[in-house]
């Protein structure tokens, strides 16, 4: 029986490998350096979740805003449209909300962290639902039960703090998505480094 190593297996496989990686392989080093600051970054942000919360809440409002300013433009050069006035309605909201958060950004944490966390207790109730539905089927529903319970605990523990949480869950939150994408691009560096 021979043995298939890693080398034999990249060399069969080396046409898909080379579709799905390009030239990563040879600039890996560039896509390892963001990973790590990305992780750098995500460490440092850990440290300051209030003040993230704070400026994604800001960032969140002035995206709301100019999302809106630019429906309002975009309607007024749809003459003749029967949802002419729908339109510019919901531009109205988009940029009164995106105002509201841009001033009174604390407020607007409070706002979001009570919909976040309702929506991480409705999500993992709804997991946990369709993990009982899948039992039987012969899919993994355990993991889809398991899911839910973490959904459904973090929402929990978000409400319950609520409105402390809201100073730190939205920062703590973009925080840990920083740290998973530098890993991530830590782990696809090292695989098309070992393809080069």
């Amino acid at each position: 029986m021979t043995e298939i190593t890693s080398k034999t297996f990249t060399k069969e496989r080396a046409p898909e490998i080379e579709r799905v990686f390009g030239d990563l392989g040879k600039h890996w080093g560039w896509l390892l350096a963001l990973g790590m600051l990305f992780i750098v970054l995500g460490t440092i942000a850990l440290g300051m979740s209030v003040t993230l919360t704070v400026v994604t809440v800001l960032f969140f409002g002035v995206l709301l805003s100019i999302g809106g300013i630019f429906q309002i433009v975009e309607a007024f050069k749809c003459k003749g449209w029967r949802s002419v006035l729908l339109h510019i309605l919901i531009a109205l909201l988009y940029i009164t909300a995106g105002v509201m958060l841009i001033t009174e950004p604390i407020a607007g944490s409070l706002a979001l962290t009570a919909l976040l966390g309702g929506a991480f207790v409705a999500t993992g109730v709804l997991r946990i639902v369709m993990g009982f539905h899948l039992k039987g089927t012969g899919v993994r529903w355990g993991w889809v039960v398991f899911a839910g319970v973490v959904s459904l605990v973090l929402g929990g523990m978000i409400l319950f703090q609520w409105p402390v949480s809201a100073l730190w869950v939205i920062g703590l939150l973009v925080a840990i998505e920083m740290l998973f994408h530098g890993w991530s691009y830590v782990m696809i560096a090292l695989a098309a480094k070992s393809i080069r």
